[in-house]
């Protein structure tokens, strides 16, 4: 049982960090009207959320510049056209992904850039890059975290492994991430405590970034925050790829910080997150998410489901559970 204390008080070393347009952005190829992206920000700063991700930083050698809207990319001249000066307590924030990003070529040094924390994604195979690119860009200036993906389907071992690899670099925050949306709260708790034994060693700050596959996503987050995580993901009305994330109105309405405030997401949430569903954007909760979490599975197969505009989820569990 969790300490009260941990759960109706609050501590100040707690971050809030909104990851609407990058999670979110997964599900429009991040194609956000400069308008909802300026409402989003300032939504954000009345809120008293801490930290603001804006996109991947992805390689336009790689990746399409039409295919996708400004957030794919998150170019320092986009980002200023946003937020000016940025002269409030949010933090900026970006996403590099391991092999998907030119972390040599496309970061400026922070005093040139808008971007406070440059967050870095990897799997346990890809660890040495990632560790390079966390002391790159730490002598760059910037905060910077690491998100390991898909440690539910990982060994004890490699994970171990990689924890005590990645708490030697310059990073801030280690993350706990829930890919496939899989995890129950004990599970979630017992795996928190795992990472707590690298993160303590080194000193290091730990997150939580969860998926909704069971509609568990707030309940582990909420999890995390009794189990002493200080820096925790939401996005407005869940918005995130396949299933979605832990809701930013959920999570706020938890924290009993004074400096957060609710009453600014609701009034986005209803004039912008409301009209993307009208226009006929897809997220959240569903039958076929579901059983991809169940199966400790990625949900690219539920996802191809729902863009399909199947409803046959009898024949879809067959389908994932029973592959050549």
């Amino acid at each position: 049982m969790k300490e009260l204390s941990k759960l109706i008080g609050y501590r100040e070393s707690v971050k809030v960090f909104d990851a609407t347009l990058r999670d979110g952005g997964l599900v429009n190829d991040f194609r956000f009207t400069d308008e909802f992206v300026k409402a989003l920000y300032l939504a954000n700063v009345k809120a008293g959320v801490d930290y603001m991700e804006f996109g991947y930083k992805g390689d336009k050698d790689l990746f399409d510049e039409a295919k996708f809207g400004p957030g794919k990319f998150c170019d320092d001249e986009y980002i200023r056209s946003i937020v000016g000066d940025n002269n409030t307590d949010l933090k900026i924030a970006v996403m590099a992904d391991v092999g998907r990003c030119n972390y040599k070529r496309d970061f400026a040094p922070k005093a040139e850039s808008p971007v406070d924390m440059v967050r870095v994604a990897t799997y346990i195979s890809t660890i040495p890059t990632a560790v390079d690119m966390i002391e790159t860009l730490h002598n760059l200036g910037y905060e910077t975290s690491c998100n390991i993906m898909a440690v539910s389907t990982a060994q004890e071992g490699d994970l171990r492994t990689a924890l005590d690899i990645i708490c030697q670099s310059p990073v801030d925050v280690v993350y706990v991430v829930d890919s496939y949306g899989s995890m129950l709260p004990e599970e979630l708790a017992r795996l928190i405590e795992f990472y707590k034994e690298s993160a303590n060693k080194y000193g290091k700050s730990l997150g939580i970034h969860a998926h909704n596959n069971k509609q568990l996503a707030f309940a582990n987050t909420l999890e995390a925050v009794g189990d002493g995580v200080d820096y925790l993901d939401a996005t407005y009305s869940g918005m995130g790829r396949g299933a979605g994330n832990c809701a930013m109105e959920q999570l706020l309405s938890l924290l009993r910080n004074p400096k957060y405030n609710m009453f600014p997401v609701l009034q986005f949430i209803e004039k912008y997150m409301n009209k993307l569903r009208e226009e006929g954007v897809v997220w959240g909760y569903d039958v076929q998410y579901l059983l991809t979490g169940i199966l400790n599975q990625h949900p690219r197969t539920a996802i191809a489901f729902t863009k399909e505009g199947r409803s046959d989820y009898a024949e879809f569990y067959k389908e994932i559970v029973i592959q050549d």
